[in-house]
Formats: structure tokens, C-alpha cells, sequence
């Protein structure tokens, strides 16, 4: 938000008082006086949040308005039996309310147009232009383009007229439709309907859109739908009041000349009491030829009568709000097919625009609706349309059953997780800064739950972060298989996996550990980035890495991976390489295998050693034989007890002959050449 002082401006700001406000030992009423000197000043950015916000809230106003000015049609109501018109005076006041409250907001959005800048056309050369803050040029502009339509719409008008020109009228109250509907159609409600198109086109230019969400731009649209239907039923309501004391008023000028006359205030509910009225009442055939349930009666009512053969024109306004817009609702839907309209010209024309309205909001407003509403289906669609293909493509190729449904269970995992929705597109068109901060947001805390990770800083760990590719693997799924080239390495978020090797297919050899959230695998090609004199051939895999649930895990690609080892050193620290070999599967299981296998040797030493001690105790001494076999048989049993033990808990060997003191031979993991000397080490 930009702000801008004028000429006069600056001399007011620079007398004594202003100078005063902009010091820093100001007193509180100087302060109030400055900062109302600076509101008075200040000029707002067309496409600031401020003013897109309002734009918001004045497109609701004004449908709201659109609302509230055609219940001014349903004043004028038909006496129960008396043949008569009234006014409802509650009715008019509550409208009357509302109609002023809403002129307040169009009054105040004048304000805000007056401060508002524009961007000048002759500077959109090149980019958007330039944007002009001066106070004079914007009120120019804005005089010479919709002040006219805004103050229109703005007028309280009527107000003024329900409540200051129509009492004093020599005319009866009777007559009063035809004033307030001639006053909201010509003066007020065209200048309104018109007003929200190009207030559409300036949201639609600061946001792209009028609704942000699906459902939302549906309800405009059906709001939109009612506000034509409101309008119709409540035109409709107006028009056959109006036909109603047309005939009234034809049958009185006939009854002139007869006795009782027929005088024009008879036809006004006021005179209801007077005895001279209810003596013409009892005489006159006004009723009778009026009558729109009388077939016989000359004056046709035509699609009106259905107003007054329902009970709508004495009804309360509840009930004839309703129905009226029952009516409007009904005939826009059907393009006024079941109306019966008589030959009246007025009459045909007020069907031919409801036909042409209905079939023109059809096209426009429920066609808006109904792609708003298709619009939170379509990822349904394309993902059904997406699997039915290629359903049909493994018929086709004549998939084995089992694999048909690992295919299809992938498809539908991938579905529940993402909801059809490519992540990558969406970052790929990102700034770069922006999307290292989603990649940060997303990956972050992910990352930080990995062990081998929690030794690195945020630099290295943003780096990370930023070239982290979402996978997702399903139940059975084979990620990585013995002695194939490892290209990626695989950090788990969800599920789990089972991670098995043999010792490069040696008889006898065994291990399957389980790696859980948290856990790594493919660190083969950790080791491979960090050598310094790696070659291009990728390193193979020492276990098989296979999914025993529904997987979700971050990889980062060989190429990423040797991006960090050349431009991070912190990967060379010691403390990363304790943390690696610490949390390596390989590293465990040959450490395991290790301490088993000195373990077993250790054994073997002292088993033999108390067999030698045995034999000498059984030369020298033979009355000690029954001692001494006691000790041999309890060492035994005990170190059978050792070897089963460590077998439970390091499942590594399964020797294939009988002697279970010799294990395979485990080579030690590849450890990268740190030889060279960092100054972070």
C-alpha cells in the first residue's frame, strides 16, 4: 500500500500543528490529527489485499441488493373480498431498512473508487505500467467513466418516493405500483444489475477466478439463478395486480353513468368503512366481471389469473414471497411452456422474454454451475478412465492374475496417496526460492527422523530436502534384488520392508533384518558417491530390499548423491562416518557376524584347553576321574548353552556340516577413502 501526499497536502502537513504530529514528543491529539491528515492522503493499490477483499464483499452487497429492491412489487396487496387495493406499511419500512443499508455500501465504494490508483495506458508498453497515485488524475478518471452509473445506483430514490412524494400525490395508493415500478426498473435497478459486471471483471483480473473453490462458484451460480427467478415471480406478482385494477378501473368508468356510481376512491382499501362505498359494493358488477374464476366475465386475466385463483394477491407476504418465487423458478426452468397467455400484448411479451431468459440462464448460469460441480469429479474421472485402460491393456497383453492384481493394487495405492495429482508438475513450476521452501516444509522433519541424517546441518539438510523424490511402493513390491545396480537410495516415512541377503549366494548364509520408519537402504550407493575415484558403473546390491506392507519413502538418485559428496564436505566428518557405519545394515550385520565368529574361536580355544587340562587330571589323579568328568560335562553344557544363545541372537550362519565352531568367511563392507584432510573433520 502506497501513499501519496498532493500539493495541498504538503501545506498542510507543513504547518506548525503538522509538524508538530510527525515529531516524536507529539501529544495524543496531535497524533489523531496526523494520522487522519495521512488516511485523508493515502491512495490504495487496485491490487492490493485491501481492495481485493472489498471487491469481495461489495459483489455480495450488491447481489444482496439486487435482492432487496424487488420486494418494493409486493406492496400492494388485494382486499379480501372488497374488491380493493392496500399498501403494507411494515413491509415498506423493513425494505426501507435494508434499501439503506445497502445504499451506504454503494456510497462507500464511491469513496474507496476516488482513492484508488489506476495503472496509466501509456506506460503498458512494457510490463504492467506504471501506476498513477496522484488524487486529481484518479477523481478525473473516475468522473469521466462510472461515477455516473455508481451514484445512480447509489441514490436512495425509493425511499423518497414510497415515503415523501406518493403521500402528497392527489392520486390513491392504488396507483402507487405503477410509480415504484417504473422508479426501480428505468433509474435503479438496471444501473445495479450492470454495475457487477465489470466489478466481476476486476476480481476476475486481481485473482484469475470469482471463486476460489468448486462448491463456492456453484452457489454463486445457483444465487445468480434465484436472484432471475426472485425478479420474475416478483414482476409477475406486480404485473397481475396491475391487470387487476386495469379491469377495476374499465368496469368503474362504465358504472359512472348508472347509480351508485363508481368513483376511482372506492377502489382504494381505505374507503372500505365508508357507508357510501359499501352501498356501491352491494350494487356494483365490479366483482362479478373482475372475476378471474368467472369463464363467463369479457376481461381476460390470461397467465395472471393464477395470482388471484390461488389466493397469492391476499396472501400474507410469506406466502406470496414463495409462491411468486415458485412461479419464477418453475417457468425459467420449462422456458415459460406452461404459461396460457391470452392476446394481450403486454402479456405475450412478458412470455417471450421469460422463454428467452430462461433458455439464455440455462445456457450461462446452470452451464457455469454444472462445471463447477464436474470440476470436483474430475479427478475421479480421469483416474477411472486411467485404470479402465489399463485393465483393458492387461487383458490385452494377457497378464498373469497375480500380477493383474499387484498392478491394480498399485494403482489404487498411488491413488489414495496423491489423488491423482503430480506433485512434480506442480514444483517444477515453482520459483526456485518457493520451492525449496515446500520441499523444506514437506521433507524437513521427515528427513530429521532418519538417524544418519541427524549429524548433518541445515545447509546440507536443505540441499537434501530440495532434490528428495516422493516413491510409493506396494505389498510384495521388490525394491532393490541381490547383486543388481543400485541407483537410488530409499529413506522410509511409512510402512516397512524387509531387507535379506545371502553373502553373495554362499550355501549356508542368511540374514533378513526388517527396516522400519526411520531406516535407510541402498547405502551401496552412499559409499560409491563418496569414493573419491569412483567410476560410472553403478554399485550393485548386497541385499534384497523387499515391501511387506504399503510403502512411502523419500529416494535421492546417484547423480544427486554425488552432487553432495563433491559440493559438501560436512560429508567427509568423522562423526558422519561413525553415524554411517552405525546405522548401516551391512556394517551390523558384519560386525555381528565378527564378534560371532571371535566369539566361536574364543570357544573353541578354551573348550580345548579344558579338554588338555582334563586329560592331565585324569593321568595324574584316576581317584578324581568321577570330579573331573562332572567339569567336563558341565563346561559342555555350557558352552552348548553359549553357541545357542548366540545363534538366537545373531541368525547369521547356518553351517552345513556338523562342526558349529567354523563359519563362512564375511567380508568386510567397502568404506570410502577419507584420507583426505578437511579442515570441518
Amino acid at each position: 500500500m502506497k501513499k501519496i501526499l498532493s500539493t495541498r497536502g504538503l501545506r498542510r502537513l507543513s504547518h506548525p500543528i503538522a509538524t508538530a504530529t510527525a515529531s516524536s514528543s507529539s501529544s495524543l491529539d496531535d497524533q489523531k490529527l496526523h494520522y487522519q491528515l495521512l488516511w485523508r492522503y493515502q491512495i490504495l493499490d487496485p491490487n492490493s489485499y485491501i481492495v481485493t477483499q472489498w471487491n469481495y464483499i461489495f459483489l455480495l452487497t450488491c447481489v444482496i441488493a439486487l435482492f432487496i429492491d424487488p420486494l418494493y412489487f409486493f406492496l400492494p396487496s388485494v382486499g379480501s373480498d372488497h374488491a380493493c387495493l392496500s399498501s403494507d406499511t411494515n413491509l415498506l419500512a423493513s425494505v426501507t431498512v435494508l434499501r439503506t443499508l445497502a445504499d451506504l455500501f454503494y456510497v462507500f465504494h464511491i469513496a474507496i473508487k476516488f482513492r484508488t490508483g489506476f495503472v496509466s495506458p501509456r506506460s503498458r508498453v512494457f510490463g504492467r505500467g506504471e501506476l498513477v497515485m496522484d488524487p486529481y488524475e484518479i477523481a478525473w478518471k473516475y468522473l469521466k467513466s462510472d461515477f455516473v452509473i455508481d451514484l445512480a445506483a447509489s441514490l436512495p430514490l425509493p425511499q423518497i418516493m414510497n415515503w415523501f412524494i406518493i403521500p402528497k400525490m392527489k392520486r390513491t395508493k392504488a396507483d402507487q405500483t405503477n410509480y415504484t415500478l417504473s422508479l426501480i426498473v428505468l433509474f435503479q435497478y438496471i444501473p445495479r444489475f450492470f454495475l457487477m459486471f465489470p466489478l466481476n471483471k476486476r476480481i476476475i483480473k486481481t485473482t484469475g477466478v470469482v471463486a476460489k473453490t468448486a462448491w463456492s462458484g456453484a452457489a454463486y451460480n445457483l444465487l445468480l439463478y434465484m436472484l432471475a427467478s426472485h425478479v420474475l415471480g416478483s414482476i409477475w406478482y406486480t404485473a397481475a395486480i396491475t391487470r387487476q385494477y386495469s379491469c377495476w378501473r374499465s368496469q368503474c368508468n362504465e358504472e359512472k353513468k348508472r347509480f351508485p356510481a363508481c368513483l376511482p376512491k372506492y377502489l382504494d382499501c381505505s374507503t372500505v368503512p365508508d357507508v357510501d362505498r359499501q352501498y356501491w359494493y352491494n350494487n356494483t358488477n365490479l366483482v362479478i366481471n373482475c372475476d378471474p374464476r368467472n369463464d363467463d366475465a369479457s376481461f381476460k386475466f390470461g397467465m395472471f389469473a393464477e395470482a388471484f385463483t390461488s389466493g397469492v394477491g391476499s396472501s400474507n407476504f410469506v406466502r406470496k414471497y414463495l409462491y411468486c418465487l415458485w412461479f419464477g423458478l418453475k417457468n425459467l426452468s420449462s422456458y415459460g411452456q406452461n404459461l396460457d397467455t391470452t392476446t394481450f400484448i403486454g402479456e405475450t411479451l412478458f412470455a417471450i422474454c421469460v422463454c428467452i431468459g430462461g433458455l439464455f440462464l440455462f445456457c450461462l448460469l446452470i452451464g457455469n454451475m454444472q462445471t463447477y460441480l464436474q470440476s470436483l469429479t474430475v479427478r475421479v474421472e480421469e483416474w477411472r478412465i486411467k485404470r479402465r485402460d489399463t485393465e483393458e491393456w492387461m487383458r490385452h497383453r494377457q497378464l498373469p492374475l497375480a500380477l493383474q492384481q499387484r498392478v491394480q493394487r498399485f494403482v489404487q495405492y498411488n491413488w489414495l496417496a496423491t489423488r491423482g495429482v503430480n506433485e512434480a508438475s506442480i514444483l517444477c513450476s515453482l520459483p526456485l526460492d518457493l520451492r525449496r521452501e515446500v520441499q523444506r516444509h514437506l521433507c524437513l522433519n521427515l528427513v530429521r527422523r532418519v538417524p544418519f541424517f541427524s549429524k548433518m546441518d541445515e545447509l546440507l539438510l536443505d540441499a537434501i530436502c530440495e532434490r528428495l523424490v516422493a516413491t510409493l511402493s506396494t505389498q510384495g513390491t521388490y525394491i532393490f534384488r541381490e547383486d543388481d545396480p543400485v541407483d537410488e537410495m530409499l529413506f522410509i516415512i511409512r510402512g516397512q520392508l524387509e531387507s535379506s541377503t545371502t553373502g553373495g549366494g554362499r550355501s549356508g548364509f542368511f540374514n533378513s533384518i526388517t527396516l522400519r520408519p526411520g531406516d535407510f537402504c541402498g547405502e551401496e550407493l552412499l559409499t560409491w558417491a563418496l569414493l573419491p575415484n569412483s567410476n560410472l558403473s553403478l554399485p550393485s546390491s548386497t541385499r534384497t530390499v523387499k515391501a511387506l506392507s504399503e510403502v512411502e519413502a523419500f529416494a535421492l538418485g546417484a547423480e544427486d548423491l554425488r552432487f553432495f559428496s563433491t559440493q559438501f564436505k560436512r560429508l567427509h566428518s568423522k562423526a558422519l562416518q561413525d553415524a554411517f557405519r552405525y546405522n548401516s545394515h551391512q556394517w551390523r550385520m558384519w560386525g555381528a557376524c565378527y564378534i560371532q565368529s571371535a566369539w566361536r574361536r574364543y570357544r573353541k580355544r578354551k573348550m580345548e584347553k579344558e579338554k588338555n587340562t582334563s586329560n592331565d587330571f585324569h593321568e595324574e589323579s584316576p581317584n578324581n576321574n568321577v570330579q573331573h568328568l562332572g567339569a567336563t560335562i558341565f563346561a559342555s553344557k555350557f558352552a552348548a548353552n553359549t553357541i545357542k544363545g548366540v545363534h538366537q541372537k545373531f541368525p547369521l550362519v547356518k553351517p552345513s556340516s556338523d562342526d558349529d565352531l567354523k563359519i563362512p568367511k564375511l567380508f568386510k563392507p567397502q568404506m570410502p577413502d577419507f584420507s583426505k584432510d578437511h579442515s570441518d573433520t
